[in-house]
């Protein structure tokens, strides 16, 4: 027997679902911010934003609104236990900090960045609460569009490896010069002018 198609019936409904998500981003704005990187390892895997307070022109707002408080993130990025795409986690090691220190290589790589302009902070999930990770990044990036997981993307990006330089530059490599494995990628990349012209604007909204 065909049953009758009812949309409603197939819509999960959670009232206390944004209440929850504004505990925690509550919360993660409420974490210390420390250097980019943290001044000592630690184990965990969880969500992070950086901040920037730097004076390069393609971030100008960014330096006015972090001048008395980290209030609006540059990037907002994630970081989740070894297999954890498949459901096969391992218990959290230091993902994290690793990663955070893998941002630092990158921006010290890139020749108009100052690493010291940068700040971060950082929540850590543990258990069960690994499995929000994703979400808490997507509702971060949501409330705060952060310009280097938007308008200037692929400052998160690793070295394809042998055999895949074929493509093109980031935008983010492209303004940002400087990664040793970004500079061997053959593909033809956006212009700078372009990427600039879209970096300048990005904030001219809500200035």
């Amino acid at each position: 027997m065909e049953v009758r198609f009812d949309r409603e019936k197939h819509v999960f409904h959670f009232d206390a679902f944004d209440e929850i998500m504004l505990d925690i981003i509550r919360f993660f704005n409420g974490t210390p911010v420390h250097l980019l990187p943290p001044p000592e390892s630690f184990s965990g895997a969880g969500v992070y934003a950086l901040y920037y307070t730097g004076g390069s022109s393609y971030y100008e707002y960014l330096r006015k609104t972090n001048r008395v408080g980290f209030v609006q993130p540059i990037y907002i990025g994630k970081a989740v236990p070894s297999g954890w795409r498949k459901a096969r986690s391992k218990t959290p090691a230091n993902e994290l900090y690793s990663r955070l220190c893998d941002h630092y290589s990158s921006i010290e790589q890139a020749r108009n960045l100052d690493v010291r302009d940068f700040s971060c902070r950082f929540m850590i999930f543990e258990h069960t609460t690994v499995d929000m990770i994703g979400m808490v990044e997507a509702a971060l990036i949501r409330q705060f569009s952060p310009i280097w997981n938007s308008c200037v993307d692929g400052f998160g990006n690793h070295d394809p490896g042998s055999g895949r330089y074929g493509q093109a530059k980031s935008d983010w490599d492209v303004l940002h010069p400087g990664r040793k494995w970004a500079e061997r990628l053959t593909g033809k990349p956006s212009t700078l002018a372009d990427v600039e012209r879209k970096a300048i604007s990005y904030y001219e909204t809500v200035e």
